[in-house]
């Protein structure tokens, strides 16, 4: 490959981060142009160094890696997002997917596998763990498409939240961010985001994607 590969490395760990570093330091073809602890600084990282492309942790503060992926390929179209994450879950790669990603990778693959998927992205195509099948996926993305809103399932969930909060999170399912959510209720971006932490401090979980999986289930 001829096109050196511009590289931002989002992740919440400094570890993971100066891991990824050392790891492809060296690679003639890449350059690792900047680094973000969270989704916010990802965005201001974005528009300051325009990287090919965002290696992006799916749990962080902020913003979650799906919400930047969504972002990114609204209005960044040129430049790629890569999911990398310790979750081997078939339904976090089609969410990925569906928020603009170009790919999945876990955190536990090794050096070849993660220059395979930044090769294969940067090139244009989607790239998945090999213990997952692209047939797989694609299946789950027409299944997802022919299916209708989400339903919201779990009631212990719903019993612990406001009704605000419940309506918040019928959005959250759905896919849309915080800046859709806020829109959708002529709410504040911040007054949504309080909301989104309130919901995860009463429900006991660490995550919006796992907020999102208990509430469907």
């Amino acid at each position: 490959m001829t096109n050196k590969i511009k590289l931002l490395i989002v992740d919440d760990h400094a570890v993971v981060r100066k891991g990824i570093q050392n790891l492809l330091e060296d690679e003639p073809n890449i350059e690792i142009v900047g680094e973000a602890s969270d989704g916010l600084e990802a965005l201001e990282k974005i528009k300051l160094l325009k990287p090919n492309i965002v290696l992006l942790d799916l749990t962080m503060p902020q913003m979650s890696g799906f919400e930047v992926a969504k972002f990114i390929s609204e209005k960044y179209p040129s430049i790629k997002s890569l999911i990398f994450s310790m979750h081997n879950n078939p339904e976090y790669m089609v969410t990925s997917v569906e928020n603009g990603a170009m790919g999945y990778l876990l955190k536990d693959t090794s050096k070849e596998e993660i220059l395979k998927a930044l090769d294969s992205v940067s090139a244009g195509n989607k790239y998945f763990p090999p213990t997952v099948s692209a047939m797989i996926i694609d299946g789950l993305l027409a299944q997802r498409k022919q299916k209708t809103t989400p339903k919201l399932k779990n009631t212990s969930v719903f019993a612990k939240i406001s009704k605000k909060e419940r309506e918040i999170l019928k959005y959250i399912t759905e896919g849309l961010s915080s800046q859709e959510v806020a829109e959708k209720l002529s709410l504040s971006v911040r007054t949504v985001s309080n909301h989104r932490a309130n919901i995860l401090r009463k429900t006991n979980v660490k995550n919006t994607a796992e907020l999102v999986r208990l509430a469907v289930e």
